[in-house]
């Protein structure tokens, strides 16, 4: 889904003009007509999300720089680019100073006005990713942090923040890349352990005879090779989170001993003499089907049920593919910044190709992807040159390997892809635009106008004549015009009608 900019000037011929610049550079537009009603979108609850605001600083009601100060105070973070017909420095620095993040003067350019929101969005999607990764280290990520424009998602978000104000084991479900540990924290940060100790398992990674030991600890001589004391996960977590990722990897003995430490609060290290209290809130994760896992008997019942109290399903990517193209812009950002490239962006056709793709991997197939295409990419935007994976399976694309060389590097050496945009079309859909890029003439569009209903029905010069709403004789003259006279050889029919 693209993205939505907000458009808030009094002037209506200026709305109409920077609405249908907005439409034409792929993005989704809405107009107001004065800063109270731009202020009441942006702070509607439940509405399409505004990834920038144009401002017009000259209206009645309430000017650009209420507007700018209103939003400050209601820490509202949707990028501002303020306009006005009179670009002083004054006023420039003033809207600047008061949060705008660039400025232009009326009337401003179609090429101008694009730059200036692809930076916008850019550094805004880069400011999101930063305080993000700020968060997640600091234990304070939360279901603010999570803007989905899915409203599969939005009710994973629903159930995640009544989560996190109680401590009620959470099991969370979902196939591989969703984001469930991202879940997972967002609930620790929205809860009362807010900054405590978050501490991840992925139960498929442990060796299967130092399961007990990573889990619960050992002392010190406990078995062969414990030379020294380990407090186990458990106690590393004590006071915060534990998050027990692919769960229904965990060996069935130490399910065992996962239940008792979950139903009495304590955990028994091996080679200890006395059972540790622990204090930790469970939030358990799992891309397989636990419950056929039980009827097989490779899951404990007891446990499934004492995990499974408030189950969290997250959609796959493909179900939501409305939070694509957001989130590949906050990716591209992050790793232009990491790479220290400087993209702008992403075209409109790159976001098409990545919305049409089926993300078999999810969200971290996603984020790969465009990492990749960061590092490959050469322009200050990505295109579809830097997708080629994705390209190949997509309907309308083809991905062509040029002939080698006569000299030609080993077999096994990387070849360099051609991407061609294959145009899938209605055949009956007239083309507004030449192969040049440019719009063609009235009088080519005319002339396969009426070539075309010549064709479609069969030559009835009465029927094409009242079909395109001209006379008869107009009709005639026109064809003559064209050179169309053979096409329009007219039937029996047609004469008798006449």
């Amino acid at each position: 889904m693209t993205s939505t900019i907000l458009i808030a000037d009094d002037d209506p011929v200026q709305r109409r003009l920077l609405e249908a610049m907005v439409k034409r550079f792929g993005y989704a537009a809405e107009t107001v007509e004065g800063g109270e009603e731009a202020l009441a979108r942006l702070t509607r609850g439940g509405a399409e999300p505004v990834a920038l605001l144009i401002l017009d600083l000259v209206m009645p009601d309430l000017d650009g720089m209420g507007v700018l100060t209103r939003l400050r105070d209601a820490k509202i973070a949707t990028p501002v680019i303020v306009q006005t017909a009179h670009g002083s420095i004054e006023a420039v620095i003033s809207a600047m100073r008061a949060g705008a993040h660039d400025f232009v003067v009326k009337p401003v350019g179609a090429e101008r006005l694009q730059i200036s929101i692809k930076n916008a969005l850019s550094a805004d999607a880069l400011a999101g990713e930063v305080r993000r990764i700020n968060r997640r280290a600091q234990g304070a990520l939360t279901f603010k942090d999570l803007v989905s424009r899915s409203a599969e998602m939005q009710r994973v978000i629903r159930l995640g923040e009544r989560a996190a104000h109680s401590n009620i084991p959470v099991l969370i479900e979902g196939e591989s890349g969703v984001g469930k540990e991202l879940v997972a924290r967002a609930i620790q940060g929205g809860s009362d352990r807010k900054g405590k100790p978050f501490v991840t398992v992925n139960c498929g990674a442990l060796p299967a005879n130092l399961v007990e030991s990573i889990l619960f600890g050992h002392e010190k001589g406990a078995f062969t090779g414990a030379t020294e004391k380990h407090t186990g996960k458990f106690m590393e977590a004590n006071g915060g989170t534990l998050f027990l990722d692919e769960i229904g990897e965990l060996p069935l003995d130490i399910q065992v001993k996962l239940l008792r430490a979950l139903q009495e609060g304590e955990i028994d290290p091996i080679g200890a003499k006395r059972s540790q209290r622990v204090d930790i809130r469970l939030i358990s994760a799992t891309n397989r089907n636990l419950i056929e896992q039980v009827k097989r008997g490779e899951f404990r019942e007891d446990l499934f049920y004492r995990l499974n109290v408030f189950p969290i399903g997250i959609p796959s990517l493909r179900s939501r593919r409305e939070d694509i193209a957001d989130l590949a812009r906050r990716f591209a950002a992050r790793f232009a910044a990491e790479e220290g490239r400087n993209i702008r962006g992403m075209t409109a056709e790159v976001l098409s190709l990545l919305t049409s793709y089926d993300w078999p991997g999810n969200v971290r197939q996603l984020e790969n992807t465009v990492f990749r295409a960061v590092v490959l990419s050469e322009g200050d935007e990505l295109t579809v040159a830097e997708f080629p994976q994705i390209a190949a399976h997509v309907e309308g694309y083809d991905v062509r390997v040029p002939p080698a060389p006569v000299f030609a590097p080993p077999v096994d050496a990387p070849r360099e892809r051609e991407i061609v945009r294959v145009e899938i079309r209605d055949p009956n859909v007239l083309p507004l635009l030449a192969p040049n890029g440019e719009m063609r003439k009235l009088n080519d569009l005319e002339k396969e106008t009426i070539r075309f209903a010549l064709a479609h029905y069969r030559g009835q010069m009465s029927e094409i004549a009242r079909r395109l709403g001209i006379g008869r004789s107009t009709l005639y003259r026109k064809m003559k015009e064209y050179g169309l006279e053979e096409e329009g050889a007219e039937s029996p029919a047609d004469s008798l009608v006449a």
